[in-house]
C-alpha cells in the first residue's frame, strides 16, 4: 500500500516539474482528452476551463478546446519544457519575448499557407502593417494580437482647490510648471509633486523631446538614451528635485505609495493613470469632502507643442507550436474566433445581457458584463482590430469616475500622440536579448542624476557603458529593419 501511495505521489510531482498543471488540475499531457484542441494562456488567476468564455467559444465555434495555464513563476522554463518534451500542444499564447525564442529556435509553424487556406476572417481583421511584427524571413510565425488602440494612459492632476487658493494659474510648459510647484511649496509646506520611481517620464519628459523609447530623426531610429534633449530633461528634474519641488522620496516609493502621499493631503500634484482614478478620488473625496482635481494640459515644449508618445505594439503572439496534431484544426479555430460577430461576443458580450448601446457607444451591463467577461482577453486569439478599440471602450465605461478620467485625458491627448516607430517592428535578436537590462540600467541611472547622486556631466560616460552592454548592437539592428522595412 504505502509503494502504491509512493509511485502516485511520485507520478505528481513529476507531472509538476516537469510539465506544469493547470490551475484546473489539467496536465499538459491529454489525460484521455483525445477530443478537442489544447491551447496554453499565460497565468492568470481563474480556471480557464470552467470560464463563460470557454463555453462561449465552444458554442459559436462548435469546437472543444482544453484550456491549460503556465505558471505563475519560472513560466518560461516550463514553456521550454514543454516545447522540448514536443507536448502536443496545438495553439500558445505567447509573450514578445516567449514568442521570439521559439521562432527563432524553430519551435513553431510557419503560417502563410494555413491562413491562406483557412484564414479568410484572419485576413480581414488584421491590418497589413500589423503582421510584420510576427514575420521573421518573409514567414509568418504567429497571429500578433493588437491592443485597444492609440490612448493615454496618464496625465498629471492637481488639487484644484490649493491652486485656486493660492490664484495659480494651469501651467502650460517646464518652466510654468517649475513657478506653480515653487509656489506651493513656498505657501503650503507640503510636497508639489509625488511621483513614484517608475514614474521619472511622462509629459515632463515629453516637453523636453524624450517622448518614447525610440525616435526618428532624419530617418534613423535614435534610442531615448542617445538622445541630446535627455540632458536638458535631467537638468530640469534635478532642479526640481534639488528645490524639494518633487518627492524627495521619489526613487524609492511604489505607486501606491506616491497615491497614498496625495490622497493623504500630503502632495499637491501627482501623474495619474487613469485606471487608479476611482480609487484616488474616492480616497481623496473620503479625507477632504471640499477637496477638487483638475487635470493638467500635457506640458508643450520649447516650439510650444504638446506631444503624448505611445507605443501601439502588439503585447501577444498566438502561435500553432510544430509539434501541434492538429494544426488545421487549429488555424479553423482562430479563423472562427475572429468572425465578426463571434468576435464582438467575446469583446462584449450579448446585447441587453453583457451590454447596450447609448449615443452610438457600448456601455457595460453590470454586474453580468463583469460576471461574464472579465476574463475575456486572456481568451482573445488575435482581434479585429478597426473594432475592437470601440467595443474595448465599454470596459471603462464600468464606473463614472473611471469614464470621467478616461475621456478627460483621451480629449487633452487627441491629435498629440507620437507613435514609437519600433510598435510594430519585428522580432529583432538584439533588442529582444537586452531590452530589459539596458532599460533598468538607463532607469536606475537617470534616478541617480535626478536626485543628484550622479553629476550630469558624467552622461556621456553613462552613455558609452550603455552601448558596450548591448545598446550599440540594439541601435544597429534597430536601424537594419528600419531603413529595409
Amino acid at each position: 500500500m504505502k509503494r502504491k501511495v509512493g509511485l502516485t505521489l511520485l507520478a505528481v510531482l513529476l507531472c509538476v516539474s516537469m510539465f506544469g498543471c493547470s490551475s484546473s488540475g489539467t496536465s499538459s499531457s491529454n489525460n484521455g482528452k483525445d477530443k478537442g484542441l489544447r491551447m496554453l494562456m499565460p497565468y492568470s488567476r481563474f480556471d480557464p476551463n470552467k470560464d463563460f468564455m470557454a463555453g462561449f467559444i465552444q458554442e459559436k465555434t462548435g469546437v472543444q478546446v482544453n484550456y491549460e495555464m503556465l505558471p505563475a513563476e519560472n513560466f518560461d522554463e516550463k514553456l521550454n519544457l514543454l516545447v522540448a518534451n514536443k507536448e502536443p500542444i496545438d495553439i500558445m499564447k505567447l509573450s514578445s519575448g516567449q514568442f521570439y525564442q521559439l521562432a527563432s529556435s524553430g519551435a513553431l509553424e510557419p503560417l502563410n499557407d494555413l491562413i491562406d487556406q483557412h484564414g479568410n476572417q484572419i485576413k480581414a481583421a488584421i491590418q497589413d502593417t500589423t503582421w510584420g511584427s510576427a514575420t521573421i524571413d518573409g514567414k509568418i510565425y504567429a497571429i500578433p494580437e493588437a491592443g485597444s488602440g492609440a490612448s493615454a494612459g496618464e496625465a498629471l492632476v492637481v488639487r484644484q482647490d490649493w491652486m485656486d487658493e493660492l490664484g495659480l494659474k494651469t501651467p502650460t510648459n517646464p518652466e510654468e510648471l517649475y513657478n506653480v510647484l515653487k509656489t506651493i511649496k513656498d505657501k503650503k509646506q507640503i510636497v508639489p509633486l509625488t511621483g513614484a520611481k517608475d514614474s521619472i517620464y511622462g509629459d515632463i519628459a515629453s516637453a523636453f523631446g524624450i517622448v518614447n523609447d525610440w525616435t526618428d530623426q532624419n530617418g534613423k531610429l535614435v534610442h531615448k538614451a542617445e538622445q541630446p534633449e535627455m540632458k536638458e530633461f535631467l537638468t530640469y528634474m534635478n532642479r526640481l528635485y534639488s528645490e524639494g519641488l518633487i518627492d524627495q522620496e521619489m526613487p524609492i516609493n511604489t505607486a501606491a505609495k506616491a497615491i497614498e502621499k496625495f490622497t493623504s493631503g500630503k502632495a499637491a500634484m501627482y501623474k495619474l493613470a487613469w485606471w487608479n482614478s476611482t480609487n484616488t478620488v474616492n480616497s481623496i473625496k473620503q479625507n477632504f469632502p471640499d477637496a477638487k482635481l483638475s487635470v493638467i494640459p500635457y506640458l508643450k515644449n520649447k516650439d510650444g507643442k504638446a506631444n503624448v508618445g505611445i507605443n501601439t505594439g502588439i503585447t501577444w503572439f498566438i502561435a500553432i507550436p510544430k509539434a501541434s496534431k492538429h494544426k488545421e484544426e487549429a488555424m479553423k479555430l482562430l479563423n472562427a474566433k475572429l468572425e465578426p460577430e463571434t468576435f464582438k461576443g467575446l469583446a462584449i458580450g450579448q446585447e441587453g445581457v453583457h451590454h447596450e448601446v447609448k449615443d452610438g457607444k457600448y456601455y457595460p451591463i453590470l454586474p453580468k458584463f463583469n460576471d461574464d467577461l472579465t476574463n475575456g482577453s486572456s481568451f482573445m486569439t488575435g482581434t479585429i482590430e478597426k473594432s475592437y478599440p470601440d467595443y474595448w471602450q465599454a470596459r471603462v465605461r464600468k464606473e463614472p469616475i473611471l469614464q470621467s478620467y478616461f475621456e478627460a485625458f483621451q480629449k487633452e491627448a487627441e491629435g498629440l500622440f507620437i507613435i514609437d516607430p519600433m510598435s510594430l517592428a519585428p522580432p529583432i535578436e538584439s533588442v529582444n536579448k537586452n531590452k530589459l537590462k539596458l532599460t533598468k540600467l538607463l532607469d536606475d541611472n537617470v534616478l541617480k542624476y535626478i536626485t543628484g547622486a550622479e553629476p550630469i556631466a558624467n552622461y556621456d560616460q553613462f552613455l558609452k557603458q550603455w552601448h558596450d552592454e548591448g545598446g550599440a548592437d540594439m541601435v544597429k539592428q534597430a536601424n537594419d529593419w528600419y531603413t529595409n522595412k
